[in-house]
């Protein structure tokens, strides 16, 4: 643990605030949350530290965490439950980084009851209960279009209600069968594209499964509203409605406008 963290966590006797320099050179690099307005990047903050209090980051493979990636994946992670809140998380503490992709030993039984090992190299992984599984890439060398982080925590947000399936936990008034009309139709269309070859301007990776696809346009959502917008209206809509925010109605604007003194969340405050 370095710097901010230490203090953040207890590990050293005084809490300075994070300088605003410091959150807006890590913000940089995220250039999607300019869509944010200046209320809700601050409420971001002090989401994002209050993540990194609660969970427990290990750099995997000798991977040493400095205090930017740490932010970094903090601010991502709670983007999407920045209107849901904390609580979605709840039940486990672990977020492993890698140095990039890393390599999951598999074991399946097929139909015929044939066991089958193998190697599954992956960007990621969210285990039921357990940890977060992220690789973490040098901004240059990260791969194009696939947002890791927010694709995992969208994953955790879909076990919060039970299985991996497509389906988390709805908002109060939001309609189940409102949802599931808008996301079976959306990824059969899908699906069909990319078996047709057809460049769908969206991870094909969506096709995999219904909860690969709920991850991959929750990706697309907070990245790309106005693809997802344009593509596939409805699944917007729900998940406008599941993330209480509607990034598509939005242009970007200077993420960093000169802020105040108080823009600069402390650590313990």
């Amino acid at each position: 643990m370095l710097g901010f963290v230490r203090r953040l966590l207890g590990l050293a006797p005084t809490a300075p605030a994070v300088p605003a320099e410091q959150w807006q050179r890590v913000e940089r690099t995220l250039p999607f949350l300019a869509r944010l307005r200046p209320e809700e990047r601050l409420r971001l903050r002090e989401m994002a530290l209050e993540f990194l209090r609660r969970k427990e980051f290990h750099g995997a493979q000798g991977l040493q965490l400095d205090d930017d990636m740490l932010l970094a994946i903090a601010l991502q992670a709670c983007l999407p439950v920045l209107n849901i809140g904390l609580q979605a998380y709840d039940g486990w503490v672990g977020i492993v980084v890698y140095p990039g992709d890393f390599v999951i030993p598999r074991r399946t039984v097929d139909e015929a009851g044939v066991l089958h090992e193998y190697d599954d190299e992956v960007l990621g992984e969210a285990w039921e209960g357990g940890p977060v599984l992220i690789a973490w890439f040098d901004e240059e060398d990260g791969p194009s279009g696939v947002n890791v982080v927010i694709h995992e925590f969208a994953h955790k947000l879909d076990m919060e209600n039970g299985g991996v399936d497509g389906l988390p936990r709805l908002r109060t008034g939001m309609s189940r069968q409102a949802w599931a009309e808008a996301f079976a139709r959306a990824y059969e269309d899908f699906c069909a594209e990319v078996d047709r070859g057809i460049d769908t301007d969206i991870d094909p990776y969506a096709a995999e499964h219904p909860a690969e696809f709920f991850a991959v346009v929750s990706e697309v959502f907070f990245e790309a509203p106005e693809l997802l917008a344009r593509r596939f209206p409805a699944v917007h809509a729900q998940l406008s409605l599941l993330y209480g925010i509607d990034l598509a109605a939005r242009t970007p604007t200077d993420p960093f406008p000169d802020e105040a003194p108080s823009s600069s969340r402390r650590a313990h405050g």
